[in-house]
C-alpha cells in the first residue's frame, strides 16, 4: 500500500514531568507525580497520530545511534508508522527535550537539537516523494540542513504533481529565519505557525495580520494556532476563526501537532478548510498523550 502522507522533520525523545505547583528555586527539589519518556518532535507526533487515524504514513528524519534513537524508531514502528525514512547517523546524539510543566503556566523546555541538525533533502525517500498525497515538514527553522534551494525545488515538484505541501515551524531565534521562510513559502499550500512564533517572525500581534504577512511571502493558506483562543485560517478565498472545545487543561505539549494531524487528514480527504480547522481545534485543545498527560 503506498504512503499517503510523508511526515518529515524533527524527531525528539521527550522527558516529561506531570504538572507541579511551582517551578523550583535554585538547588530546590520539586516533587512530581510522575516523569515519563515520550515521543516528541513535530514529525514524530504527527506521524504517530496520523497512523492512529488510519492514514498510511511514513516518517523521515535523523536520530543518533543511541538508546533514545532506538526508542523513537521502536515507538513509531509499534504505532504503525513506516520508519524506512528514519536514519541513525553517527556522531550527534538523538535530539532530547526536558519538559517542565507548572500548573497554570506555559511549558518550560531544555532542549538539544542533536541529530536533527544532520537532516537534509537527501534523507527524504524518493519513492515516498513520488507517491505521497500530503507532504508534511515539521520543525522547519530547527533543521539547518533543510533550509536550502534543494528543499524549495522538492516542494515545487511535489505541488506540480498535485501533492499537498504543509510546513510547520519551530522558531529558535535565528536572524536568518525570514530568509529561510522565503525559500519555502512560495511552494507551501498550508503554513502552520503558532501565534508566538508568528509574533516573533512578523512583529505583528493580530493573527489575521500575521497570516496575511505570511501569505504575502507566498504561502497559499496560513493557519495560526492561538492556544486557548483557538485558530485563525486565512486563505485565498476567505478567513475563518475556530474556537476550542471545553476541556480541563493539563499540559499543552503536543497540542499543536495533534491539531496538525487532524487537519492533515481533512486536507487529504479534500474536505473544506473550515472542517479541517474545526476538527483540528478539538484535537489542538485535547491532544492524545504523545508527550502529554491526561
Amino acid at each position: 500500500m503506498p504512503i499517503e502522507c510523508l511526515s518529515a522533520g524533527i524527531l525528539f525523545a521527550d522527558v516529561v514531568g506531570s504538572p507541579i505547583e511551582r517551578a523550583p528555586q535554585a538547588g530546590e527539589l520539586a516533587p512530581a507525580e510522575r516523569i515519563e519518556l515520550s515521543l516528541g518532535g513535530c514529525a514524530a507526533n504527527a506521524a504517530l497520530d496520523l497512523a492512529r487515524l488510519g492514514v498510511k504514513v511514513g516518517a523521515a528524519g535523523c536520530v543518533g545511534k543511541d538508546v533514545f534513537g532506538q526508542y523513537i524508531i521502536d515507538k513509531l514502528r509499534a504505532g504503525g508508522v513506516d520508519v524506512g525514512g528514519v536514519r541513525a547517523v553517527a556522531g550527534p546524539n538523538t535530539a532530547c527535550t526536558m519538559i517542565i510543566n507548572v500548573r497554570g503556566e506555559d511549558r518550560r523546555f531544555v532542549s538539544s537539537i542533536g541529530a536533527n541538525a544532520a537532516m537534509s533533502v537527501e534523507h527524504l525517500p524518493e519513492a515516498w516523494l513520488a507517491e505521497a498525497s500530503v507532504f508534511y515538514l515539521g520543525g522547519y527553522l530547527m533543521l539547518p540542513g533543510m533550509e536550502t534551494e534543494a528543499l524549495a525545488e522538492v516542494l515545487k515538484q511535489l505541488r506540480r504533481r498535485g501533492c499537498i505541501t504543509v510546513i510547520d515551524v519551530v522558531y529558535v531565534g535565528s536572524p536568518k529565519s525570514l530568509d529561510a521562510l522565503s525559500l519555502v513559502l512560495p511552494h507551501t499550500d498550508y503554513f502552520l505557525p503558532n501565534d508566538d512564533e508568528a509574533i516573533a517572525l512578523t512583529g505583528l500581534h493580530d493573527p489575521a495580520a500575521q497570516a496575511e504577512a505570511f501569505r504575502g511571502m507566498g504561502a497559499k493558506t496560513v493557519v495560526i494556532t492561538c492556544g486557548e483562543k483557538g485558530s485563525v485560517l486565512v486563505g485565498p478565498e476567505f478567513r475563518f476563526r475556530a474556537g476550542v472545545y471545553p476541556t480541563e487543561f493539563v499540559g499543552g505539549t503536543g497540542a499543536g501537532d495533534a491539531g496538525n494531524r487532524v487537519s492533515g487528514v481533512k486536507y487529504r480527504e479534500s474536505r473544506p478548510e473550515v472542517t479541517a480547522i474545526s476538527s483540528g481545534g478539538a484535537s489542538h485543545k485535547a491532544p492524545s498523550n504523545v508527550g502529554c498527560f491526561w
